[in-house]
């Protein structure tokens, strides 16, 4: 069918944002490869999807590494770099903020904080749109304030668990309101 858009991992420098944007348009804005004979060209033809891509792709890049945040200012003025997108858990990996804090706390750390100052702030200078994964909706107000649009609020396991979770305490609720003794099993889900 085409992509719409595209989720580039582990950009570190403003070269890489400049590659990936690249690779993701049409000639003569980028150097994506016009092969005709493919499902998003046949519909409509060369010039359905293909004719109107460069102007319609979204270009993500996750801001994912110390480097990332280190070069952000020249990344997020990229021209064509449409999102980016936090990936809180690689970097507060990259920074080392794993070893140095108990989970979950390095999420609210200093460190992590200023990073995330540093990106909002080259991100609303260039007109780039801030993205984000949570689990769940605890932190959503929270990053809506700091001007985060694109969130992203679990997967589908994290779904699947957590719904998993909420049917069992239902159950168990349900069991002790009608005096019925209902034990949970172990399970890999819940």
């Amino acid at each position: 069918m085409g992509a719409d858009g595209v989720l580039i991992p582990y950009i570190n420098t403003a070269e890489e944002a400049r590659q990936a944007v690249s690779c993701a348009r049409y000639p003569t804005i980028g150097t994506r490869s016009v092969y005709f004979p493919q499902r998003s060209t046949n519909k409509a033809g060369l010039l359905g999807y293909v004719g109107n891509a460069n102007k319609n792709i979204i270009v993500a890049l996750q801001v994912e590494t110390a480097s990332c945040i280190k070069n952000m200012a020249e990344i997020a003025a990229v021209p064509g770099v449409d999102i980016l997108f936090l990936g809180q858990n690689d970097l507060c990996m990259s920074m080392g903020l794993y070893e140095k804090y108990e989970f979950p706390h390095m999420y609210t750390s200093t460190e992590l904080n200023e990073a995330t100052q540093t990106l909002v702030r080259e991100a609303k200078k260039n007109g780039v749109i801030l993205g984000l994964f949570l689990f769940g909706t605890s932190r959503v107000g929270e990053f809506l304030e700091k001007g985060f649009t694109f969130i992203s609020i679990g997967n589908d396991l994290h779904h699947v668990l957590t719904q998993a979770s909420a049917y069992v305490k239902d159950i168990e609720g349900i069991a002790k309101d009608k005096g019925k003794k209902w034990d949970r099993r172990a399970s890999a889900l819940v």
